[in-house]
This record gives C-alpha cells, sequence and structure tokens, in this order.
C-alpha cells in the first residue's frame, strides 16, 4: 500500500561517533543489510515515489550503497546543525502534490510498514499538523521525554541534556518518528532556532512552535520498543541483530 500525498524524509546525514568506527553510523549493517537499506525498504512501501533521504558525513559512501538498491533522490546536508537544519535541506525537493511528510531516522533498521501507515491515517484522521511517535520506555535515560499537561496535551519534547529533573523521571519518550502537515513544516523549519546546549537546529522545537501557534499535535504511543530501538553504540548494534533474528524481519 502506498500514499501518493505523502513524502518521506529519511535521516543519514550524522557521523554517529559513539560507534567508534570510521564507518558512516547508517552504513552499519544489520541482519546483513545497511541500516539506512531497512529503512528505506520501509519507507517506500508507504511512499513508492517520494523518498527523500539527506546525507552529509560520507555522502558518496551513502549514496553508491543506497543506488546498489533503490533510486531514491537525495538532499545533502552541507554541515552538521541538527535534525531540523535536515530536514530543511530536503524541503526543496518535496514535489508540490506532496500533503504530508513523514520524518524517519537512518538508524531505525527495525521500523515497519503498518506502524508508519498507522500514523498516517492517525495523523490524517485527526487533522494534526504534526503526530510524534512515542514509546513508554522503563528506563527512558537518553532519550528526549514528551512533556504533556494534566490533560494530555503535547507541551514540548525535552532532550536529556535539557531536561530537570521531574521531566527525567517521564517515562514517554519520543521515537524520532513524525508526520506534518506539509506547508506547517515548511513555515516552521524557518522559526526553529539554535538556542540549546547542543547549538543545533532541533527538530523537536516544531512542537512548541504549533504549540505557540496552537496547532493540534498529536502524540501516538505505540508499543513495540523494538522496531523503534535507534542504534548509536555497538551495544545497541548488537540488540538489533538479535531481535532482527528473532523476527527474522
Amino acid at each position: 500500500m502506498g500514499y501518493n500525498d505523502v513524502g518521506v524524509v529519511i535521516l543519514a546525514a550524522g557521523k554517529g561517533t559513539r560507534m567508534k568506527s570510521d564507518i558512516a553510523k547508517v552504513l552499519h549493517k544489520v541482519g546483513g543489510q545497511c541500516m539506512v537499506v531497512h529503512v528505506i525498504e520501509c519507507a517506500r512501501k508507504i511512499s513508492p515515489d517520494n523518498v527523500h533521504v539527506v546525507v552529509g558525513h560520507q555522502a558518496h559512501k551513502v549514496k553508491r550503497e543506497i543506488n546498489k538498491f533503490f533510486k531514491v533522490k537525495f538532499a545533502m546536508q552541507e554541515q552538521l546543525l541538527g535534525t531540523g537544519d535536515a530536514v530543511k535541506a530536503a524541503i526543496p525537493g518535496l514535489k508540490s502534490d506532496i500533503k504530508y511528510v513523514v520524518v524517519l531516522c537512518g538508524d531505525v533498521p527495525l521500523i515497519q510498514e503498518n506502524t508508519l501507515i498507522n500514523m498516517v491515517e492517525e495523523h490524517k484522521k485527526k487533522q494534526a499538523k504534526l503526530s510524534v511517535l512515542a514509546i513508554d520506555l522503563e528506563d527512558p535515560t537518553g532519550y528526549g521525554r514528551i512533556v504533556q499537561d494534566e490533560l494530555n496535551h503535547m507541551i514540548c519534547i525535552k532532550e536529556e541534556a535539557d531536561a530537570n529533573e521531574t521531566e527525567k523521571k517521564i517515562k514517554k519518550i519520543n521515537t524520532g518518528i513524525y508526520c506534518f502537515d506539509k506547508k506547517f513544516l515548511i513555515s516552521v523549519v524557518d522559526e526553529i532556532r539554535p538556542e540549546n546546549s547542543q547549538a543545533e537546529y532541533y527538530l523537536t522545537d516544531a512542537v512548541e512552535i504549533a504549540q505557540k501557534r496552537h496547532e493540534k499535535i498529536v502524540v501516538i504511543t505505540m508499543d513495540d520498543p523494538g522496531q523503534v530501538i535507534g542504534v548509536n553504540t555497538l551495544e545497541e548494534l548488537e540488540k538489533a541483530e538479535y531481535l532482527i533474528q528473532q523476527h527474522g524481519k
């Protein structure tokens, strides 16, 4: 099943310094295949002709590997200034008939088609400007927390480095997977500012911008943490490898 009105942007520009390797992060293999190839394979199921991959670190190697398997569109992130900046690089390539944009990370090799379809359907049904895929984790350390008010309306996403003690206790975390209304996304990336401890343009700031504009934000909580495990370390790579063998994906 594919959508004609959905474009997918896959963020694959990062270095992945915690992998302690010279290979670009998304080129590490899980189940005999580069992580980013798994992600594209899933993305193409929901958007066969509109997959955009943002490359940066070792761009030519990443492109070469992807081109062996798929024909996708590439966008170049010249400087690694964060997720907001990465998405901005892909926007000019989105066709005019795209109404919704799914943002995926190149390091979530276990993501499944049904999860993305679910998110897009929910996003459309609720006429949201931004939908965030979340998960509840017993140990949320290291992840961006989803901060909600007493009515469960989303307030913001706080990265670990910027979170206070109360926020660090929140178990609902951001998976880094989103669905945007395209017009909203285009207006938002220009408003994001690098005012955080990393001095980067965080895509997560889109939540606060949507809040200020009183736009509709939806949190979609899924129940399979294995699918959204981001691979940042060799330990996580091993875990993903184990899970892929279990599922025979």
